[in-house]
């Protein structure tokens, strides 16, 4: 099969085709014919060395939306040729979900949303879990003030649309030309990049990455919740400082699932590119303003 790697570490035009053996499912696994992979800026990280691995063929990809394939021992409740969505956690890896097909945890998968296609279902599982799980960090009652940076991102949209179902007032903190965009996820409130909120706010879901500058919209008592492990400031006023860390997990993206198929979450795809292309899809990933997961179709 083919499969997107790099060999060493740099820019988009390190990403490769390689033609590898299609793997095979351990005891608890599922393999995964990719119909379609998010391409996420981890995998850029991964990419430019960030996690490490010098010396080693790396594999690209953690979202994945395709069908099983196969399964190894002890796998229940999943045929071939069930549509299904999963995380394949972890930076440093000879193969990920780039590639024509992949191998999963059966634990990482959930059945893949009945009313979108393959192509926007890619864009759930990290970016979907990534937000769930910080507005879950956050433990505020509704109707508590939070404000969302880089609200327009992927990752920072779906978290408007989580923290507004949980009942919070959810400000929005993105670029100027973002704001009917983040209201129209559920923002009550908006805040151009480089202003601050009106006031203190109970929380802040810090999806930009600001740091010590999103930490002072939070007021005394409050909550920050950051999105890279080992990024978030020091607390400071009584603040609690959580740090979000994704999880593969297969019953969570389920619910997560549910709600795309009640027309409780949108997905946002920005571009689609063949598997050939994937120098061209990091070149993309690249650039600002993009709004939207970029997707690889093997």
């Amino acid at each position: 099969m083919r499969a997107a790697v790099v060999d060493g570490f740099g820019g988009p035009e390190r990403v490769e085709l390689a033609e590898v053996p299609v793997p095979s499912p351990a005891a608890g696994q599922v393999l995964v014919r990719v119909r379609a992979a998010g391409l996420n800026p981890v995998d850029a990280g991964v990419r430019a060395g960030v996690f490490g691995g010098t010396g080693q063929r790396l594999g690209l990809g953690w979202d994945v939306a395709g069908e099983i394939a196969g399964a190894g021992g002890g796998v229940t409740g999943w045929s071939v040729g069930d549509r299904v969505v999963g995380l394949h956690y972890g930076p440093v890896k000879p193969l990920g979900t780039h590639a024509q097909y992949a191998v999963l945890d059966a634990s990482a998968v959930a059945a893949a949303p009945a009313t979108v296609d393959d192509v926007a279902a890619a864009a759930l599982p990290l970016s979907g879990l990534t937000a769930a799980r910080a507005v879950d960090l956050l433990g505020l009652a509704p109707g508590s003030t939070v404000l969302v940076t880089g609200a327009a991102g992927v990752v920072g949209g779906l978290a408007v649309q989580l923290a507004a179902r949980a009942g919070l007032v959810v400000t929005a903190l993105a670029g100027a030309q973002d704001e009917a965009l983040v209201r129209s996820l559920g923002a009550a409130a908006f805040v151009p990049r480089g202003a601050a909120p009106a006031g203190p706010v109970d929380g802040v879901l810090d999806m930009a990455v600001l740091g010590e500058a999103a930490l002072g919209f939070v007021r005394d008592g409050g909550v920050y919740v950051g999105v890279i492990p080992g990024a978030a400031p020091a607390a400071e006023r009584g603040i609690r400082v959580e740090e979000q860390e994704v999880a593969a997990d297969g019953e969570h993206l389920a619910r997560l699932v549910a709600l795309v198929d009640d027309g409780a979450l949108s997905l946002r795809v920005a571009d689609v590119f063949p598997l050939a292309d994937a120098a061209k899809a990091h070149a993309l990933l690249a650039t600002p303003g993009t709004r939207g997961r970029i997707i690889l179709t093997p």
